[in-house]
């Protein structure tokens, strides 16, 4: 573990607060699969055809999301996708009613129907790429969503995904809501999960990380030999252009190709950062050392410290971290200025990987507590507690302006956890994607939802 060589960082905790990170989770949807969708995300591939509970699955996240909101931490809610998306099976040539257009995908094309299902809005880690007012040039909150291009499943989520971020930030004084990049893999953008902002204060001016697995247009940059790398230098400039954000503040980094052919496929599975901290491991980038050097000079240059804590090889290998998913790990600060690192149950079924957080807590550093969380049908899809939050750096005047039906309270847990109980099944499987009853029932769940949140009419069901 590897700490800097001088005093510690100036933390926030001992004056008034005037900004946080709200973390935005996304609901489960009802139609929560294991189809191995996800070519190049281990856990994905690995439990293929298993059977699914997504009761359980919105449960578990819904605990989670409560869980923080009770130690104080600013919690709101993303609401799923509808699904299956017949509107996007029917551009793909299958027609007649909705329920014949279901029925002849699952008998044609039963690979297709699986992708229009997939239940992948979950993680919202992926929705957009945020930029916090003190970063941008108009002084407004900025949101690209992503193109998932990579994937047929995901690259169908943005439509949906900038019509949700519009219903929950409308104040378009406050807030801009982009649309996403050209659809194209050269512009292949796949959201937060590769882009990280380090900053003192969460109101004050940060340095945006973008991370990303190949370059387009310039062949200098190694690329991975098995798995795709999907998020390309051109999105990442791109995203900066269009947030406005000062190219002095803003850090370039690509992820190590080994790496990514390790089952390492977005930077939110090898490194997360939180304030002034980046909690990495050894193989996180290419040229690691140069890396870090830029992060810390471009942070110092704001009134920054860079706290870089590095997690050795030696102690947790690649496989291991990608079999735990202890990177893709929430950071929060607490009111004192240290951090919570919040880590799925894998985390402690992994011996070495739970031996290392031990020793991370007692170090003295600024990590020193450690949360624990069961999401298992999360994780069997490749997906942690970081996949599940997109996290939105907000003023107190920012945060009042924000859709107050989406932000977490007792009565928004009680309310969705009753929805849920009335709404969703707790087996599913891949023949069960074929059932037209699927699609009323999610219709009927989605629809009601969109008035418990306050959202409107954002989904192609209700807009005709």
């Amino acid at each position: 573990m590897r700490q800097p060589g001088r005093a510690g960082p100036t933390f926030a905790g001992d004056h008034a607060v005037n900004a946080y990170e709200v973390n935005f989770d996304g609901l489960v949807g009802p139609t929560h699969n294991y189809s191995g969708l996800s070519f190049g995300n281990v856990a994905s591939t690995s439990n293929v055809s298993a059977v699914s509970n997504p009761k359980l699955a919105a449960k578990q996240g819904l605990a989670k999301m409560k869980a923080l909101h009770d130690l104080g931490f600013k919690q709101g809610v993303l609401a799923p996708h509808e699904r299956p998306d017949v509107a996007s099976l029917r551009l793909l040539g299958f027609a007649g009613s909705d329920a014949e257009v279901v029925a002849r995908a699952a008998k044609e094309a039963p690979a297709i129907l699986a992708a229009a299902s997939s239940a992948s809005c979950m993680w919202t880690a992926n929705a957009a790429t945020v930029s916090p007012s003190g970063d941008t040039a108009d002084g407004r909150v900025h949101f690209t969503p992503a193109n998932l291009n990579n994937k047929f499943h995901r690259s169908i989520e943005h439509p949906t995904t900038g019509r949700l971020l519009r219903a929950m930030f409308a104040d378009e004084s406050r807030f801009a809501v982009h649309p996403a990049l050209p659809a194209q893999m050269h512009f292949g953008d796949e959201g937060a999960a590769n882009h990280t902002r380090f900053c003192a204060e969460y109101d004050g001016t940060g340095v945006e990380f973008f991370v990303f697995g190949a370059a387009a247009f310039d062949a200098r940059y190694p690329k991975p030999a098995k798995f795709p790398a999907r998020q390309t230098l051109e999105a990442c400039q791109a995203v900066a252009r269009l947030h406005g954000l000062s190219a002095e503040r803003v850090v370039y980094a690509q992820q190590d190709p080994d790496t990514i052919d390790a089952g390492v496929f977005h930077n939110d599975v090898i490194s997360v950062g939180n304030r002034q901290v980046l909690f990495h491991h050894e193989k996180s980038f290419f040229d690691q050392h140069k890396v870090l050097a830029e992060l810390s000079a471009k942070l110092a240059a704001v009134g920054g410290s860079f706290v870089p804590v590095e997690v050795p090889a030696a102690e947790v290998s690649v496989e291991e971290a990608v079999k735990s998913y202890l990177f893709n790990s929430q950071l929060l600060s607490k009111p004192d200025g240290k951090m919570i690192i919040v880590v799925p149950e894998e985390c402690r079924n992994q011996p070495r990987v739970w031996a290392y957080l031990g020793k991370l807590v007692a170090s003295g550093g600024p990590i020193d507590e450690v949360k624990v969380f069961d999401l298992k049908q999360s994780m069997q899809n490749g997906g942690g507690p970081a996949c599940l939050r997109l996290r939105v750096a907000l003023s107190a005047a920012e945060i009042a302006a924000v859709n107050p039906k989406v932000l977490m309270s007792d009565a928004l847990f009680a309310t969705l956890n009753a929805w849920v109980d009335r709404h969703y099944r707790d087996r599913l499987n891949s023949d069960d994607l074929a059932d037209p009853q699927l699609l009323i029932e999610s219709r009927t769940a989605l629809d009601e939802l969109s008035g418990i949140l306050g959202l409107g009419s954002v989904y192609p069901f209700q807009l005709g």
